[in-house]
């Protein structure tokens, strides 16, 4: 498995393993890299209030939907490894213009695998870089500008096992 040590569309298609098989080519993987182009939207600073069945709610803003939905469709299915365990992430972001604060989020949130049902009921019904973004235990965001390029590069990697940090 040497040729997995660097994914930057390395893996083929990977979107038929299994959890095992996955789990086994997650612990071998280095470096998951890929750009998603578009400009993302700050997920703290651009809620909306609804109404669902009566009651408010708060969702993200249509923009930050939008992005979603395009960077799903950006990701490399050779990236979509389900890595497991605790991940670092490194994620620049490039602006059109100074004005977005800098936030990550809706990227984090996009990578991770849709699920659905509870406990043993749980199934995975869309794959992703990783199960869960509380995986990302190390973060590092940057800000940049390219107006004519709008993008955001992602490089996510095992931390490999780590104890308590105290």
């Amino acid at each position: 498995m040497d040729e997995l040590k660097d994914v930057k569309v390395n893996l083929g298609e990977c979107n038929d393993l299994n959890s095992s098989e996955a789990a086994a080519v997650s612990s071998h993987v280095q470096v998951v890299r890929f750009t998603i182009l578009g400009e993302p939207a700050s997920k703290a600073n651009s809620r909306q209030i609804v109404v669902i069945k009566g009651r408010a709610a708060v969702i993200k803003s249509k923009k930050a939907r939008d992005f979603e939905a395009t960077a799903l469709m950006q990701i490399p299915p050779a990236a979509k490894v389900m890595l497991t365990g605790p991940l670092r992430a490194t994620i620049r972001i490039w602006y059109a213009s100074e004005r977005p604060d800098l936030d990550e989020s809706v990227v984090l949130d996009v990578l991770q695998a849709k699920t659905q049902g509870t406990g043993k009921d749980r199934k995975i019904i869309r794959r992703g870089v990783y199960l869960n973004d509380r995986q990302v235990r190390e973060r590092h965001t940057y800000h940049g500008i390219d107006r004519a390029n709008p993008r955001v590069e992602i490089e996510i990697e095992p931390m490999g096992e780590q104890g308590g940090l105290f």
